[in-house]
């Protein structure tokens, strides 16, 4: 049940509070009326410090003043109702507007009053609530913009969210964190949080992970650089030089970006101001831009079983190989790891996506679980709604989808013919493929005392079955820094490893359970042959999932994780932004500039956030410019 409240303004003494017994008697007009599970009241103008107290003493309310919100701890029965005070920054668009919201995240929830589908409701819809559209949808919310966010499961985070059983709280996808730094201008995590008010607790990490490759051949990335630096050398002495040379073009790159502000490439006002302010870093950036990580490897060092190596480090940011990664994101991820560190929020990854998806309420805009989109509705050209599978429909000015491309242009607009734009991404790039996973719960005493968070294990001498299915694994072990996850006395092992689609299409039920198991026990035993001795006996819990799985509950195409290049590309020029050649239409995620990885969607989130507030108003924009500027980077993308 989910419950939507609007109130006009009502002469409570300064200060008081208001029960909640007194709701419908108290607020002026007093009309609400019942529809289905929604009790809906006119939209009108409010201010809660008339009704509410903002002492912070009081234990049934809390004050955040950087936020500029009053929330309260009624309870309405199960559901707790929330009131926030969203009139900073709403001027820009609107009256200022009061709005009384129930999140209930795991159950359906629906905000919004009269007028619910109506053109004009929204600025903009965000469909899905991965970390991108999380990051697109929050930034909007803060500059002003009314924002919808639907998101088909139960809770919002996408391949960042959770999930619980038998006492375990389990990360969906990646446990190993980016952006969560607190300084420089990447720690685009901290920073969403931070722009709706939140601040999690974090755990650093010591070691981002711990390598086991062919050739007993053995790497810890460790968070301090110097650290790091001394163990690869102390690998291969006769390298150090080569060593310091291409990690050093990496610090380049990641110093470059560092020292920008972050918006979007796609609208000039931002890019020209950049350029004149910093053009050094600008040009560094721009130099780097068509090159991948192989070939600037190449050019310094020349041992194969280190080229391997850093082959191994990009195959876990891009799942290719080095001379297949865009040499920017290999800079960026590879300091990142030292500069802000690896750190795991406490409670799981889960928590990034509720805390953002909670400030998106808090600053007035809504999310809606358990909202299927099935298609984007155009108007002469234009994306102007959305259509769900139970056949409701919400308008609004612009449209963000946070699919894959390949499901935004083949699902939601399957009756569309595919622009150019897209048939040429399509040409360049092809969906990577997927993961077969597992979540284990084990007893505590089958780890090693010393042992790491995180793993990548290849096996044997065979450094060609890097990217073969199956080939290599990346283990992660969250309770070693949050013991909390877990029941006491117990860990978690969270495994991926590449699959494709095409292993489990077409199998009967019984035959897909068995190959599952199958499966499954061949990675177990890979993993106690070469770390852990005894795991099989100390699971007490075992969930597998496969490509369909991932295509089930994520939404995605294949189940796949983002786009691979299908031939050595030029660095990130054929990459997409998050314009579309539909107009109002933008994607943003992991099939957008600049690709896989929390830190990019993050990055993408903020770009598109940028891009769709000029155009909606609500940021300065060009319209001489704009129209220049998308014509030379659609150019650009030609050369790739």
């Amino acid at each position: 049940m989910a419950i939507s409240i609007r109130f006009f303004h009502s002469p409570t003494p300064q200060g008081s509070i208001l029960p909640t017994s007194h709701l419908q008697t108290h607020l002026k007009p007093s009309t609400l009326f019942t529809n289905s599970h929604f009790f809906n009241a006119r939209r009108a103008k409010t201010h809660f410090s008339a009704l509410f107290s903002t002492n912070p003493s009081r234990p049934s309310f809390f004050h955040n003043p950087e936020m500029g919100s009053i929330s309260s701890g009624y309870d309405l029965g199960s559901i707790k109702l929330r009131f926030c005070d969203v009139g900073r920054n709403w001027n820009r668009t609107r009256s200022s507007v009061s709005r009384a919201v129930v999140s209930d995240v795991g159950s359906e929830v629906k905000r919004g009053g009269e007028g619910e589908g109506q053109r004009g409701e929204y600025d903009v819809v965000v469909i899905g609530s991965g970390i991108g559209g999380l990051v697109a949808a929050t930034q909007l919310a803060v500059k002003g913009a009314r924002v919808l966010v639907l998101e088909k499961y139960v809770i919002p985070g996408g391949s960042s969210g959770f999930y619980e059983r038998d006492g375990f709280t389990f990360d969906v996808g990646s446990s190993v964190m980016f952006g969560f730094g607190d300084k420089g201008n990447l720690n685009l995590i901290t920073q969403a949080l931070r722009e709706v008010g939140c601040k999690m607790e974090v755990i650093p990490d010591p070691t981002t992970v711990h390598f086991h490759l062919p050739n007993n051949l053995t790497v810890r990335v460790h968070r301090e650089y110097i650290d790091f630096v001394a163990e690869l050398v102390s690998k291969f002495p006769y390298e150090k030089e080569g060593i310091l040379k291409f990690y050093g073009e990496c610090w380049k790159i990641f110093n470059a970006l560092n020292s920008l502000e972050l918006k979007s490439l796609e609208e000039p006002l931002y890019l020209f101001g950049q350029f004149f302010q910093k053009p050094l870093e600008c040009l560094t950036l721009a130099y780097y831009l068509p090159q991948n990580a192989g070939d600037i490897a190449r050019k310094y060092i020349k041992d194969p079983q280190l080229l391997s190596f850093i082959d191994a480090e990009c195959f876990i940011v891009s799942t290719v190989r080095s001379l297949q990664t865009p040499m920017i994101n290999a800079g960026l991820v590879f300091c990142d790891r030292h500069f802000g560190g690896i750190n795991y929020p406490v409670g799981g990854v889960g928590g990034i996506a509720k805390c953002l998806a909670q400030g998106l309420v808090n600053w007035g805009s809504e999310i809606i679980y358990k909202a299927n989109v099935t298609k984007i509705i155009l108007e002469n050209g234009k994306a102007i709604g959305v259509k769900l599978s139970d056949g409701r429909e919400f308008y609004a000015k612009t449209i963000v989808s946070n699919a894959t491309r390949w499901d935004t242009f083949g699902k939601l607009l399957k009756d569309e013919k595919l622009p150019k734009e897209e048939e040429d991404f399509q040409k360049l790039y092809a969906k990577a493929p997927s993961f077969l996973s597992m979540h284990l719960g084990v007893k505590a005493d089958v780890l090693p005392p010393d042992s790491d968070c995180h793993h990548f294990v290849l096996e044997v001498t065979a450094w060609e079955n890097l990217e073969e299915s199956y080939g290599s694994i990346f283990l992660s072990i969250p309770t070693i820094l949050d013991s909390s996850l877990a029941p006491e006395g117990h860990h978690i092992l969270h495994i991926f490893t590449t699959s494709s689609m095409d292993d489990w299409q077409g199998l009967p039920r019984q035959e897909y359970e068995a190959k599952k198991e199958l499966v499954a026990d061949q990675i177990i035993s890979r993993l106690e042959k070469k770390l852990f001795p005894g795991l099989k006996e100390s699971i007490v819990f075992k969930e597998v999932g496969t490509p369909k799985t991932h295509r089930r509950y994520l939404a995605r195409d294949d189940g796949t994780y983002g786009p691979i290049p299908r031939r050595k590309p030029k660095g990130l020029l054929g990459m997409p932004f998050n314009t579309t050649a539909i107009d109002r239409l933008y994607c943003v995620g992991d099939s957008c500039f600049p690709g896989q990885g929390v830190i990019a969607v993050a990055f993408s989130g903020v770009m598109c956030a940028h891009r769709v507030a000029a155009d909606i108003g609500i940021e300065k924009k060009s319209v001489i410019l704009d129209s220049a500027l998308l014509r030379a980077l659609g150019w650009l993308r030609t050369l790739a």
